[in-house]
């Protein structure tokens, strides 16, 4: 029964492993399969090149320690100058190897960090995998943690790992033959004795410390997130009065934390670190005790005593770096955990990731140069209920349909399902391309950048002069806007120094300036005064633009053909 059990837990050990390096090699081959890897390639066989000749050199410099203690330890002046003069020459050429290597190893780390990141941005902003996130995957916590920090630390432990196991490999090859030359015991104890303490390392501390550094980074991720949103909601705790509840909530978030910060001591600096000062009695004086009796007896040089014990420290240290590299492994493995999950979502199909529910019918979307719905009914995300049933209706080019209904009835989910956000329900949408259409929801969103930023979002560029805008922004009713900032190009938190109603009539300027053929305004004028908002709505009847509205004030009525009435 007891070797059942053994096998069972072996082929769970090795399972796990297997799917760490194929979870691994899943994010590595993204970038070491692409064209672009050429760059870091060459920085990498650069710095192998370098640990390589800095060993050959240390082993020259150990051997030299033993010569120069061993001619002290027979006064001989010659030996002991010529010894002890290389010996220093050799670790002054090694510092400034050490600085050189130190530089040129971040070079493929940026490099393989720039990729991935722009690759994931790419994939997170594609198919606007961030809205299903955000909105239906909420245990996918933190994709900005993901990206900013887990891909820094995948990179730069993975490439820094790397390098010291090609540094334990030329450590062992080239200290072993002096080691085994001087003492074979030495060298048969320090293969047991690494071998053992790395085993103990990764099977008793691996898997609990992994777990520990994954939840840590959840927890940590989620205070920030509660600090983030406090800041851009201050307005409203205020006005609420809740500052009680938040510090509730940002306590709570704390508390866990602390918690796991605590479990981390516990497990990374009192039992392991424990364990590792254990571990590291033996070493230092094993050397001396093995080899003082050949060292008596007349057979050995003292200086062997040296060199023995760098080169057991040298054979020690490349042995044993998995256990001294062991925070970085875990952090590593929680790392790699994160972005799999990370990348794994972005992959699937759209189809495949919301909430599982395949079996669902979806909206037709067709796209042609009209706006029309067709026998549409709209369910909630989890297809629990029905928002609308069996509604449609056709603009005309230049007309204007206004929404209304009770909250909750599917107005604004409606407007998602013409945009492509939302398509669960049954029905058709026949809608031009997006490119052709613009959304004008009742917060606007404040890009971060300057006040042209503002303005053309969300293209990247438009021609358009500085005269130009400031016309656009005198017929939105702000025509002292660049005078009370100081030009187009000056960066603020515009969310933060414009008023609702100003940020309501930057979105009429991005229409204007857009020129789109649709219109969506989701509330878009609920801030502005009855001047303004004649303006915005006299703008798109004189353009021609078709347009959808949902709104409550009576005054916007008379600017729409027809008008829908969603009902619970």
């Amino acid at each position: 029964m007891a070797n059942y059990f053994a096998v069972i837990n072996l082929k769970e050990y090795l399972n796990n492993k297997l799917q760490f390096f194929h979870k691994f090699w899943a994010i590595a081959k993204l970038y070491w399969f692409s064209n672009e890897k050429w760059g870091a390639i060459f920085s990498i066989l650069l710095l192998l090149g370098l640990l390589q000749f800095s060993t050959q050199m240390n082993v020259i410099a150990n051997t030299e320690e033993g010569n120069f203690i061993s001619a002290l330890a027979a006064k001989d002046p010659q030996r002991f100058w010529r010894s002890i003069g290389i010996f220093v020459g050799l670790r002054i050429f090694l510092v400034v190897l050490r600085v050189w290597y130190t530089y040129v190893r971040f070079k493929p780390i940026l490099a393989w960090r720039l990729w991935l990141t722009n690759y994931f941005i790419g994939k997170y902003l594609n198919q606007r995998s961030f809205y299903e996130i955000n909105n239906f995957q909420k245990e996918l916590d933190n994709p900005d943690q993901r990206i900013a920090e887990d891909i820094q630390g995948f990179t730069e432990i993975s490439i820094s790992i790397f390098l010291d196991l090609f540094n334990t490999c030329i450590q062992v090859i080239a200290f072993s033959g002096v080691l085994w030359r001087i003492s074979p015991t030495l060298m048969i104890f320090l293969i047991i004795y690494a071998g053992t303490g790395t085993l103990i390392s990764i099977g008793f501390f691996g898997k609990k410390l992994v777990n520990i550094n994954v939840e840590r980074q959840k927890k940590e991720g989620d205070f920030r997130f509660g600090l983030v949103r406090l800041r851009e909601n201050a307005e409203s705790v205020a006005f609420y009065r809740g500052e009680a509840q938040e510090i509730n909530l940002l306590q709570y978030l704390f508390k866990q934390v602390f918690n796991n910060f605590i479990s981390w001591i516990i497990w990374q600096q009192v039992y392991f670190g424990a364990f590792i000062r254990v571990y590291d009695i033996i070493p230092p004086i094993l050397p001396a005790l093995v080899l003082a009796p050949k060292v008596l007896a007349g057979e050995l040089e003292v200086g062997k005593i040296a060199e023995a014990a760098g080169a057991f420290m040298a054979l020690n240290g490349a042995l044993y770096v998995i256990v001294r590299r062991f925070e970085n492994l875990t952090n590593l493995g929680a790392g790699i955990e994160r972005l799999f999950e990370f990348y794994n979502f972005l992959q699937q199909p759209k189809r495949n990731i919301q909430n599982g529910l395949t079996q669902y019918q979806t909206i037709n979307t067709i796209e042609d140069k009209c706006l029309a719905i067709q026998n549409l009914t709209l369910y909630t995300p989890n297809y629990q209920r029905i928002l609308f049933h069996d509604i449609s209706f056709t603009l005309q080019p230049g007309q204007g349909l206004l929404i209304q209904g009770t909250s909750g009835c599917g107005k604004s989910s409606l407007l998602r399902a013409i945009a492509g956000l939302w398509d669960y329900g049954t029905g058709t949408i026949i809608r031009p391309k997006l490119e052709e259409m613009l959304f004008l929801p009742q917060r606007p969103y404040m890009v971060l950048g300057n006040l042209r930023n503002q303005l053309i979002y969300p293209q990247l560029t438009v021609n358009i002069t500085d005269d130009e805008l400031e016309k656009v922004l005198q017929q939105v009713n702000l025509p002292n806007l660049v005078n009370r900032f100081g030009s187009f190009n000056v960066e603020k938190d515009w969310s933060d120094v414009l008023s609702l109603g100003e940020q309501q009539r930057i979105a009429f300027a991005r229409l204007i300036i857009t020129k789109p053929k649709y219109v969506i305004l989701d509330e878009a004028t609920s801030a502005l005064d009855i001047e303004n908002e004649r303006n915005l709505y006299q703008y798109l009847l004189d353009t021609q633009t078709t347009f959808i509205s949902v709104g409550h004030r009576p005054t916007i009525f008379k600017y729409h053909q027809i008008t829908l009435e969603l009902m619970n």
